[in-house]
């Protein structure tokens, strides 16, 4: 499958702009917009319902595990590789590059998920487990139930454990997962041109699937180009060659592959609702189940904890086959002769010759994996630390900070999920009456500018991304790199040394990243905002460690374009109505940032809506190539101010806010405290303490 190259660069060559914006493109080459906007916010509609008792949900999970139902029969009668899968495919879909995928939200119940090659049956699992999340309602969410149910499979079979981190939330549609494809949103946002050598920002070389094809490059039987692929999918999804070596031998511990013939599983559930992955080997269950295509099981014992395929690598010789399933998979010599128990229950008797894919052999072809599977091979506690380590992030790693973990089972906070100092009592931090007052003090003896307050501040902040809850301001990793080096941050380190007389009158009990978001705040209020709530707290980090995945994708630069501003804004979580306000607020103080020249308002230093009025009203033409300037007056703009007025979501707002000031700076409010706040997990339930 080969997908169509979206072009992402609007032109530079920019007629006038008319004084409405639907009667006039950016760019008479601007690519068709495709990405819609939030306009609404929504509640959680678990947001006050108690978590479930996870013991007595682990308890059902494995009564489960340990039965079989004729409709989907359970391999070696046990589902437990079968739900090792289902949660492996809903959490291995995270990715960095934009932090979406993973379990958080359930979205694997819908397309495109559902639907994805890689996923073929686990509609069946996830069938066998709708009467556990019935029983426990809206108390447990899907998301959850898979996590625990493939953790619990893990545990009840020997495996060794970390701990379970709950909370995901569940989501209404799939809509979430639209950019991981395949979709027109992924063609725009994220677009392959051969399906099978896909690059970042997607996850995986081949969409459709968890990481990589399995079966080798484009299907070839090609171990040594297989396992470049293999680390660059699994680097894709912050994991490094230890921890990926873990993973695969860890899920291969367990199960089977089927691809009982080569007629297929059937079609796929966007394709037929009522009866997806019907199956075309005979009964198309049991013996006669096809799901990947390839067919048996990794080691002889597929249901129980060990390194035996680590062995297994090392100790046989290894020859490429076509397997029942029609594709490329690995048999031991036959004169070797190593077989498993029979497969599916259903099959009585007999047994499996174990097997392994392309992507298993290429461990062993690459230096650095090969030393890795030695020492797993040699040594079970070794791997058993890194698998349990592993596994745990793999299942977590899109659940952002451990403050959003909730549940008895929380280990201790882990190195990728970037932890901070613990939240200080409110009785240890300073009174920020007077921490208000001394910044206002501030501005009032022009040693620092409201502009440079704010622009700080929501570079900070706007950093979080809703998707996996990385970035914000808690922990002001802005003074590290790699955030202090970004361009958009250029001026921050004098805004930071005018703040430094405030940190030091109030020493420890003042952190810098409540000084920085305060200091937005005041600057707000004292150019004309309305008062706004702040919320005390936060704790600064040590290093920039977690701000390498976040580099800006927006500057206001010519080559911005209206899919990637849209999508920007969808990853902060923001509607279009609060990202317009809080846009409007920080461009109507102070000069055009950087190497641009001008301001966007007559008075740079007030809050007013005078910035929407100039954006909607004036025509701007192309100003040196790089900006805008309004004609016949001495108003400027940057890309983004302009995509303001093509972009309906947004142009729609702006206008509801140049005809009502008072709407404007009551929308300002609580967009700001929302984004502040956005990343304030660690309060959460205890915001009378901490706000004020």
């Amino acid at each position: 499958m080969k997908f169509l190259s979206a072009a992402l660069l609007l032109g530079l060559a920019t007629p006038a702009l008319s004084s409405c914006p639907y009667l006039a493109s950016l760019s008479d080459d601007s690519p068709q917009r495709q990405l819609t906007l939030k306009t609404e916010n929504t509640k959680s509609r678990t947001e006050q319902v108690e978590l479930a008792d996870l013991q007595a949900v682990k308890k059902d999970i494995v009564e489960l595990l340990h039965s079989s139902d004729p409709k989907w029969p359970s391999d070696y009668d046990n589902y437990g590789p079968f739900f090792v899968r289902l949660a492996w495919h809903c959490t291995g879909s995270y990715r960095t590059s934009d932090g979406r995928g993973g379990c958080d939200g359930g979205r694997q119940r819908f397309d495109p998920e559902r639907s994805w090659d890689d996923n073929t049956n686990l509609d069946k699992a996830r069938s066998l487990l709708a009467p556990i999340k019935e029983k426990y309602g809206l108390s447990l969410s899907w998301g959850d139930l898979f996590v625990l149910a493939g953790t619990t499979a893990i545990e009840d079979m020997g495996g060794p454990v970390l701990g379970f981190c709950a909370g995901r939330e569940d989501d209404d549609d799939g809509s979430a997962s639209l950019p991981l494809g395949p979709t027109a949103e992924q063609e725009i946002l994220a677009p392959c041109e051969t399906n099978g050598e896909c690059e970042e920002p997607l996850g995986s070389t081949t969409v459709g699937l968890i990481y990589v094809n399995p079966e080798g490059p484009m299907g070839q039987p090609d171990a040594d180009r297989s396992a470049p692929q293999v680390r660059d999918t699994f680097e894709r999804m912050a994991m490094n060659d230890t921890e990926t070596v873990a993973l695969i031998g860890g899920g291969h511990a367990f199960g089977k592959t089927h691809g009982a013939c080569p007629s297929g599983p059937g079609l796929p559930p966007n394709e037929d609702e009522e009866n997806p992955w019907s199956g075309e080997c005979g009964s198309g269950v049991g013996v006669d189940a096809f799901t990947s295509g390839f067919e048996g099981p990794w080691t002889t014992q597929p249901t129980q904890w060990d390194n035996e395929y680590f062995q297994s690598l090392l100790n046989y010789k290894w020859d490429s086959w076509i397997g029942p399933g029609g594709h490329n998979q690995w048999q031991v010599r036959k004169e070797q002769n190593v077989t498993a128990p029979s497969g599916p229950a259903a099959d009585g008797d007999g047994s499996q010759d174990i097997m392994m894919l392309t992507s298993d052999i290429s461990l062993t072809r690459d230096p650095a994996y090969l030393k890795i599977v030695k020492e797993y091979a040699s040594s079970l506690s070794s791997f058993e630390n890194q698998f349990s380590h592993a596994w745990y992030k793999l299942t977590s790693r899109d659940m952002g900070p451990v403050t959003r973990c909730k549940g008895s089972m929380v280990p201790p906070a882990q190195e990728f999920q970037y932890p901070l100092p613990p939240t200080p009592p409110s009785s240890s931090l300073p009174d920020f009456s007077k921490v208000r007052a001394s910044l206002a003090n501030l501005l009032s003896s022009n040693a620092v500018s409201a502009s440079s307050l704010t622009t700080l501040a929501w570079n900070c902040a706007s950093t979080f991304r809703s998707t996996d809850y990385l970035g914000g301001c808690n922990g002001a990793r802005i003074l590290f790199s790699p955030g202090k080096d970004w361009s958009i941050n250029s001026d921050s380190e004098d805004t930071l040394k005018a703040l430094q007389s405030i940190k030091d009158t109030y020493g420890e009990s003042l952190s810098w990243s409540d000084l920085i978001v305060l200091a937005g705040t005041v600057a707000l209020e004292f150019s004309g905002a309305d008062k706004m709530r702040f919320c005390g707290g936060r704790t600064d980090a040590s290093d920039g460690l977690g701000w390498s995945y976040l580099t800006p994708k927006i500057t206001g630069s010519l080559s911005d374009d209206s899919n990637i501003l849209i999508d920007e804004i969808s990853k902060l979580g923001l509607t279009a109505g609060e990202y317009v306000a809080i846009l409007g607020a920080v461009h109507s103080l102070g000069d055009l940032p950087g190497d641009y020249v001008g301001q966007w308002t007559s008075d740079p230093f007030t809050v007013d809506n005078e910035y929407f009025k100039n954006i909607l009203d004036l025509p701007f033409t192309l100003y040196e190539n790089r900006q805008y300037k309004a004609e016949g007056e001495e108003i400027y703009a940057l890309k983004t101010d302009m995509l303001i007025r093509e972009i309906p979501e947004l142009s729609s707002k702006a206008y509801d806010y140049a005809a009502d000031e008072d709407y404007f700076k009551g929308e300002l409010k609580n967009a700001w405290v929302k984004i502040m706040n956005a990343d304030r997990f660690d309060i959460e339930g205890r915001e009378e303490e901490y706000c004020e």
